[in-house]
């Protein structure tokens, strides 16, 4: 067990040395056993071919589905590689059959490349996107989500955990409830929680929940998980478009699908990025996700009380909130902020208005500066960057 022993942590986390590191909400910092295990494969497939490399690794490769079963308390046998989250989330939406009059519920808060796609099914099959009210304290209402699910009967019920634009936590768990008791369909995205909170699909209650490797779980970019439930399985629900993985071809017009969440992974894949995916899961499950959890949330509240006391606008709303920190100056503008970041090696993320139409039109900003420490990152680089943007607001 590594457990959460912070000098260990940052001796394996070269890329933290020399800066401070407060992006693991876009692409984290990968540990030194992560890029060594995807370089060892590349050089396996550099001598023998990526065909061959494959077959002798079945190890690592089912070491992936083991540690992402682990991570999110459910069996190998729900969970599907994919290379991105947004790439499992087109998946699982295209394994539902909507049709013209259907409804989808989902929040107000909800990724922007979802909000996208349900658009583009809107426009295509005429279906209908309901968003469900917020309480004045930012949580969900959930009994606006019962009202709605009386009143419309929806093919489908989408949450995102927490927003990429703020801290706020949703409360999938109270939603998905309500998804059971109704028997709804629910997909929740879990792109910004999963390696920086413990996501339980048990405790969730959700069909499919949708994850990527580089952000918190400090993975491979390309890589990422789809879990899949028993349920969707049983129903024999599967991908718009599989291809020989996924299915069997057993007819000349007909084929049989793959027993498990596997039948919504493709053939191809890149192994050497799949195989350190494998190992950063492994490395998060070691340490534990209930200590990660603790840690960055001391991280967080020290960082949101110290930018508070120092006069700016904390953006972030709700009861829970998460290792993402998203602010602007007083006046709502973030130049100072920016050039303060930026000119002391501190990495951000600076969002704007269209990254989150709804919430930011809502909370009247156009652009927000986003910080997501990690448990690498120490108490101290936090004290210092509140200083930095302390002396910025003078």
């Amino acid at each position: 067990m590594i457990k959460m022993n912070l000098e260990v942590i940052r001796q394996d986390t070269p890329g933290c040395s020399d800066k401070i590191f407060l992006n693991s909400a876009g692409a984290s910092l990968m540990p030194k056993s992560v890029v060594e295990t995807t370089i060892k494969f590349l050089y396996e497939e550099q001598e023998s071919g990526g065909y061959a490399a494959a077959v002798r690794n079945p190890g690592i490769i089912n070491q992936f589905y083991e540690e992402t079963a682990k991570l999110i308390n459910t069996k190998p046998s729900n969970i599907a590689f994919v290379s991105s989250s947004t790439d499992g989330y087109a998946k699982a939406l295209s394994s539902i059959d909507f049709k013209e009059g259907d409804c989808i519920i989902t929040t107000n808060d909800d990724y922007i490349s979802n909000q996208i796609a349900f658009i583009s099914l809107r426009k295509r099959y005429c279906i209908e996107i309901i968003r469900v009210d917020n309480l004045p304290d930012h949580e969900l209402d959930l009994e606006d989500f019962e009202r709605l699910i009386k009143k419309h009967n929806p093919k489908l019920i989408a949450v995102t955990h927490i927003p990429t634009n703020s801290g706020l936590i949703q409360n999938v768990e109270g939603v998905g409830k309500l998804c059971k008791q109704y028997d709804v369909l629910y997909l929740v995205d879990a792109c910004q929680s999963v390696g920086q909170i413990v996501v339980d699909v048990e405790k969730i209650h959700c069909d499919f929940l949708t994850a990527t490797g580089r952000k918190f779980m400090r993975g491979p970019r390309g890589t990422g998980f789809l879990y899949v439930s028993d349920k969707v399985l049983n129903q024999k629900m599967y991908p718009l478009f599989l291809d020989s993985f996924g299915a069997q071809w057993t007819a000349f017009d007909d084929f049989q699908l793959h027993d498990t969440a596997k039948r919504f992974e493709l053939f191809e894949r890149p192994y050497a990025a799949l195989a350190g995916f494998a190992e950063a899961l492994r490395y998060a499950n070691a340490i534990g996700m209930d200590q990660i959890e603790s840690y960055n949330r001391k991280l967080t509240d020290t960082l949101r009380i110290n930018l508070q006391n120092n006069g700016f606008r904390v953006l972030d709303r709700g009861n829970r909130l998460s290792s993402i920190v998203t602010f602007c100056q007083a006046d709502g503008k973030v130049e100072k902020i920016h050039k303060a970041l930026s000119d002391h090696n501190v990495f951000f993320k600076e969002n704007r208005r269209q990254d989150a139409l709804i919430d930011f039109t809502l909370k009247n900003v156009d652009h927000a500066i986003r910080l997501s420490p990690h448990y690498f990152n120490t108490m101290q680089e936090i004290e210092k960057v509140s200083q930095l943007l302390e002396n910025s607001n003078h």
